[in-house]
């Protein structure tokens, strides 16, 4: 009888503890995506390239967003190659948009396209830039035009 009881309560035991709520484990806060390329980035794989180089004019708290782009015969994105997001700080915003150069088909067009929006709303925007080679290529500092 002391066997029986012993594994009666045993077995009581294990579903009471099957029961609990395993304890949760803390939620670390999730990091802000980086506002500006560092310097102390890392390396890129050896399969793609980048394009560098800085917008400037971007407002305070603006979001940019730079496209490297395929176009259609008639001028029309037909495919994403690459793009970044980014949150201007008042000051010339350097980037860094990697890309697959093997995206690259022969004779495709490809434009490197960006804009910025304010509170929601369009305000700047980046005159279409044709990239002729699926190369690594630092395109210095690029102007923003107010959008229409």
């Amino acid at each position: 009888m002391p066997l029986r009881l012993f594994a009666l309560l045993s077995l009581l035991g294990l579903l009471a503890a099957c029961a609990t709520k395993p304890p949760v484990a803390p939620q670390l806060p999730a990091e802000p995506p980086p506002t500006a390329v560092e310097d102390t980035a890392a390396p890129l794989p050896a399969y793609l390239r980048e394009l560098s180089g800085s917008l400037l004019g971007v407002p305070h708290g603006a979001e940019a967003e730079l496209a490297l782009l395929v176009l259609d015969q008639r001028g029309l994105p037909d495919g994403l190659l690459g793009n970044i997001q980014m949150r201007g700080d008042g000051a010339p915003l350097p980037f860094r948009l990697p890309f697959n150069p093997q995206a690259f088909a022969p004779g495709a067009r490809i434009e490197l396209r960006g804009r910025v929006h304010l509170s929601g709303r369009l305000i700047l925007r980046l005159l279409p830039l044709p990239i002729r080679h699926a190369q690594s290529q630092s395109l210095g500092e690029l102007r923003l035009v107010p959008a229409p």
